[in-house]
């Protein structure tokens, strides 16, 4: 149990400072609206991004976070193992759900009252309910990868 709520709290740190930084960096522009970086959009990205398009601050941020969870294995601290990567990557899948939504309220252009679909234009055609249609599908990818990361670690070793 004690293990299940260091992740917890740790996702939430780690979110928490993201957001932070990343509202340094973008202000008040969600989607990297204002930065001088590359955009590319199709089909593909539409659909995968929401009718976002990708961008080189995005990516780039992506894949720096990457590598940064997969630390352990990278410098050798931890051997890999499968349920290790499937507890990393159920991280990651929780760490952007969360990150993405403690932006909009650490940000003071936003805060809470305007985490709304008719506010958030580049998550407004694809909203759900309560929150972006985003946070529905990854939400439930996270649950499964971090159950099946605690049922593999629990596997007699082969």
């Amino acid at each position: 149990m004690v293990s299940h709520l260091a992740f917890l709290a740790y996702l939430f740190l780690a979110s928490l400072v993201f957001a932070l930084l990343e509202v340094q960096i973008e202000g008040e522009a969600g989607w990297a609206r204002d930065l001088p970086t590359w955009r590319y959009e199709n089909c593909i990205t539409r659909a995968l991004l929401g009718n976002r398009p990708i961008t080189g601050y995005h990516l780039y941020m992506h894949l720096l976070v990457i590598a940064l969870v997969h630390a352990p294995f990278g410098l050798g601290l931890l051997e890999f193992s499968l349920a290790g990567e499937l507890r990393i990557l159920a991280f990651l899948v929780f760490f952007w759900v969360v990150e993405d939504f403690l932006w909009f309220i650490v940000n003071p252009a936003w805060g809470f009252r305007h985490f709304r679909q008719d506010r958030i234009r580049w998550h407004a055609r694809h909203w759900w309910g309560m929150m972006p249609r985003d946070y529905w599908i990854f939400m439930p990818i996270g649950v499964v990868l971090y159950i099946a990361s605690w049922i593999v670690a629990q596997l007699p070793a082969i």
